[in-house]
């Protein structure tokens, strides 16, 4: 799956591109309005990410001609929140819009959402934190390339994705609780049952011999707040 970038912002845009990129697409960025009609003629992209604000020919002129040729799927990032300027993006044709500032999980979930009206399927990629990896496709984890690996429940793999994605991070419990369960699912008794399991799962794939124990991932509880992914990236 490829996506198209094209934001001035070029923070931004390696933001953009680095959670895309976890997420399986293969990543184009550009800078400018003519830059972006060039790229998506050249790429053929499956998404295109368009900032509206952009010098000379702004992102509402891209997306109308893009829209003469093609009905690529379209997301506008845009730091207006005008009624008027979302009303004409989706009116040139623009499949959805999202306002700056917006967090990774936020474009993620607008960007999959437009891919399945478009009818493509995404194909989650395989996360990494540290040595441990996880394949949701499989719903298996392993250390390593070549280490043993463990089978997952959909929660498990649930869970442990949502860390991934957010690794390094302190989680809150209502937070992973929401994202695991939804509202009116999960409680704090089931999280702690599933972080409990889910550390056996890790631990089944850790040898025993392990010299460097300290820089595999662990999942830490925070009191008061939650639960994090570490990994201590120092080196000995």
């Amino acid at each position: 799956m490829k996506a198209l970038i094209v934001d001035d912002d070029r923070v931004l845009a390696d933001v953009v591109a680095f959670t895309l990129r976890r997420e399986g697409f293969e990543v184009t960025k550009v800078y400018d309005g003519e830059a972006a009609l060039e790229g998506w003629a050249q790429t053929q992209p499956d998404l295109i990410i368009l900032d509206v604000n952009l010098p000379e020919l702004d992102g509402f002129e891209v997306c109308r001609q893009i829209r003469q040729h093609d009905d690529t799927p379209i997301l506008l990032l845009t730091v207006r929140d005008e009624e008027d300027d979302i009303v004409r993006g989706l009116e040139l044709g623009a499949d959805d819009y999202i306002t700056k500032p917006f967090s990774p999980r936020q474009l993620v979930a607008r960007a999959q959402a437009i891919l399945r009206r478009a009818g493509k399927k995404t194909t989650p990629a395989v996360r990494q934190a540290g040595q441990l990896a996880l394949d949701p496709n499989r719903r298996e984890i392993r250390l390593g390339e070549t280490g043993q690996s463990a089978s997952l429940t959909p929660l498990e793999c649930q869970l442990l994705d949502y860390f991934m994605l957010n690794v390094g991070h302190v989680l809150t419990t209502d937070s992973i609780i929401e994202h695991v369960w939804g509202a009116e699912g999960g409680d704090r008794d089931m999280l702690r049952q599933l972080v409990r399991r889910l550390r056996g799962k890790i631990a089944l794939v850790t040898p025993e011999n392990e010299e460097n124990l300290a820089q595999l991932p662990r999942i830490e509880t925070i009191p008061g707040l939650g639960y994090g992914l570490m990994v201590n990236t120092a080196t000995p």
